[in-house]
């Protein structure tokens, strides 16, 4: 890396080097997530979604997805799919990803902004709080469909 900060910005359309670099990224993330360049295209060009990339000399090395979308409650927000390259973990990418969306948060009046880690996700736990999260007292949920074939 660069002695300069990663570049942080929104990605408004994806070429073949930044999908490779996406796809790099989501087997860092889950090792049962797979690559979809028709999803990401949609992802960019959906309304509720911005797809925060970080870059170091054009290359994609950190990734995170932010959701919004209104509720009678107000107009929330939610983060995704936070990722850096592993290379590359430890230089301020994570944090800097997160500045850029809680500015957008705050730019978009947005009412809250949440995310969801794992207990044993420590360091990202510091990290978060760190960059404003607050933990709070609650229990997150999933129903997951089943697949239909």
């Amino acid at each position: 890396m660069s002695g300069m900060p990663p570049a942080v910005e929104l990605l408004t359309s994806v070429d073949d080097d930044d999908a490779s670099e996406i796809a790099r990224l989501l087997a860092q993330l889950s090792r049962t997530a797979t690559f979809d360049r028709s999803r990401l295209e949609s992802i960019i060009e959906h309304d509720a979604t911005d797809l925060i990339v970080a870059r170091d000399n054009g290359r994609i090395v950190g990734a995170a997805t932010l959701v919004t979308f209104p509720l009678p409650s107000g107009l929330r927000g939610h983060v995704d799919d936070v990722v850096v390259d592993e290379s590359m973990r430890g230089r301020g990418i994570a944090r800097a990803l997160l500045v850029r969306m809680t500015e957008l948060a705050t730019d978009r009046g947005l009412r809250t902004l949440d995310l969801t880690s794992r207990p044993s996700r420590e360091s990202a736990l510091r990290l978060y709080e760190s960059a404003g999260f607050v933990r709070r007292d609650t229990n997150v949920l999933r129903f997951t469909p089943p697949v239909i074939s």
